[in-house]
């Protein structure tokens, strides 16, 4: 089973950027967890603060994966591209947030993706992202 993880803007900066609401550990210490605690699935990591890379990313692992995790981070609330490219690809996408996104701002509450994703997972710290790597094992199997 091969997994994506697509983490969007900012999310490089994980264990510095404002670790009250994200936490203190970096994505790459705990992707070192994730692939430890998961030894019979190939996860691959992909981070990038630009929209079109992130699209590329989707398209190409919505062909060659069994499942997409995807944090967009602020793109989540408005790219309609990000959007399209989920749903023309046939891997699931698991939409995932760090932070409960329904108590932040207003903004916060709407995403552009939700609605092409199998599910979506928030609030649960870097936890979301097991969480969501369950329900696709589940979902796949």
């Amino acid at each position: 089973m091969k997994i994506q993880i697509i983490n969007g803007p900012n999310l490089n900066l994980l264990g510095v950027r404002e670790p009250e609401v994200y936490g203190r550990q970096s994505f790459g210490d705990y992707l070192e967890q994730l692939h430890a605690d998961n030894p019979g699935i190939e996860i691959d990591y992909f981070q990038s603060n630009v929209e079109g890379e992130i699209i590329n990313k989707v398209q190409e692992a919505g062909f060659e994966c069994d499942g997409i995790i995807l944090n967009a981070g602020g793109y989540t609330h408005t790219s309609v591209a990000i959007r399209d490219a989920i749903k023309a690809v046939p891997a699931p996408v698991i939409e995932v947030h760090i932070s409960n996104v329904y108590a932040r701002e207003e903004f916060r509450h709407h995403s552009m993706l939700s609605a092409v994703c199998l599910g979506v997972i928030a609030g649960f710290g870097t936890d979301s992202y097991r969480l969501a790597l369950s329900a696709l094992v589940q979902k796949i199997c």
